[in-house]
């Protein structure tokens, strides 16, 4: 009986420590993983092959599935006839400064309303998610009357200001703080004599750095990607990349070539962001999900 007991601790013990050992991937997740990657991998795979060709070839019954000879010629007449350069500066601009302000501004109002007290706080955080629910074409005719009273059209604070922060984000970051910060480290700091300030400095923003670096990655791109509103404020003296893509579809007979081209200027960008923070990103992700 008591080899038993202790063979049955033994193999418990044994068990216990198989469970933390790292565990290896077979052969069919790798090829489940390999196809889902060649999958997402495909169209952007595609649009160089088509920003190397001529119209009439993709035009043929059988798409070319190679690259040609036309990529650095395409790529030129891109950026020379929806006047590219003046709009991936002005396109960076808009997008950092969005990310920017967007992730300063979320992480206040998100650590406001999950760990400080105040009259009417849930009234106006249902206020709050509630602007998600309204279409945004709706705020379209106010917003630009507003735009034009002010004389901006055509200037790019016309696009930054109403993008500052926004109403996903606020919640996002509120989701996160009130379960990743502890209010117990707040008044611990209240009581050592920190003033909001330093306690949001010092406290607020480490805690939620994992939040800030996926909710700026996903407000970049969003900012980058954003068509609807600049096309409206905005011409194509003064375009983000967006608004110069549209130049390129213009005409009787487009040129998918050069569209395609256009297209792969536009996505270049936001391959670099992530190929240089990814790591970052996905780091923080990882260290704010251990400690919790």
């Amino acid at each position: 009986m008591a080899v038993g007991a202790r063979g049955g601790r033994r193999r418990g013990w044994r068990g216990a420590s198989g469970a933390g050992r790292q565990l290896h991937a077979g052969w069919p997740t790798y090829l489940v993983l390999g196809v889902f990657t060649v999958g997402s991998l495909y169209p952007l795979v595609w649009q160089v092959f088509a920003a190397s060709h001529t119209t009439a070839r993709l035009a043929e019954t059988t798409p070319p599935f190679w690259f040609g000879d036309r990529l650095v010629e395409n790529l030129g007449s891109a950026w020379g006839d929806a006047n590219m350069s003046r709009a991936v500066v002005n396109t960076v601009f808009v997008a950092g400064t969005v990310t920017l302000s967007t992730v300063v501004f979320a992480t206040l109002a998100g650590f406001a309303f999950a760990k400080l007290r105040f009259r009417a706080k849930n009234v106006l955080l249902t206020a709050v998610i509630g602007t998600m629910m309204v279409p945004p074409q709706l705020t379209v005719v106010p917003m630009f009357m507003a735009v034009a009273e002010l004389g901006w059209t055509d200037h790019l604070q016309a696009v930054i200001l109403p993008m500052m922060v926004s109403a996903f984000g606020v919640f996002f970051m509120r989701q996160y703080l009130a379960q990743a910060l502890p209010g117990e480290l707040v008044e611990a700091a209240r009581v050592d004599g920190a003033n909001s300030l330093r306690i949001v400095w010092h406290v607020v923003f480490p805690a939620a750095r994992p939040a800030m670096a996926v909710l700026g990655m996903l407000t970049f791109v969003m900012a980058w990607n954003e068509f609807f509103w600049p096309i409206i404020a905005l011409t194509q003296q003064n375009p983000t990349v967006q608004v110069a893509l549209t130049n390129l579809g213009r005409g009787y007979v487009q040129d998918q070539g050069v569209v395609m081209a256009g297209a792969l200027i536009a996505t270049l960008p936001l391959l670099l962001v992530f190929v240089v923070f990814g790591r970052q990103i996905v780091g923080g992700i990882m260290n704010g999900a251990l400690k919790g």
